[in-house]
């Protein structure tokens, strides 16, 4: 079985940061591709950013300049530092992982950027 823990997630005032983290574990060979997610209420789920195993990213438009994605592979771990943080981004926000074949999503952290 695998699964995903994420992390990191809370309340913070616009201009501020926080850094997610998400944690992989279970029956897992070999990480391909680690990503975010983030969905606010009423809106569809949009990829954030990700990286591969060797370390290129991609990122939304929304959050270049501004979010950093980096994976420790020996560890299973993805972290997503947030910068200067705008109430647009608040969201839940969900680990991706594939893995084999096969998608693992995490449960959420909940960010919340409001004065």
């Amino acid at each position: 079985q695998v699964q995903l823990v994420e992390s990191g997630g809370g309340l913070v005032q616009p201009g501020g940061s926080l850094r997610l983290s998400c944690v992989a574990s279970g029956s897992i060979f070999s990480i391909n591709v680690m990503g975010w997610y983030r969905q606010a209420p009423g809106k569809e789920r949009e990829l954030v950013a990700a990286i591969t195993r060797i370390g290129t990213t991609n990122y939304a438009d929304s959050v270049k300049g501004r979010f950093t994605i980096s994976r420790d592979n020996a560890k299973n771990l993805v972290y997503l530092q947030m910068n200067s943080l705008k109430p647009e981004d608040t969201a839940a926000y969900y680990c991706k992982i594939s893995f084999g074949l096969h998608d693992y999503w995490g449960q959420g952290t909940q960010v919340t950027v409001s004065s």
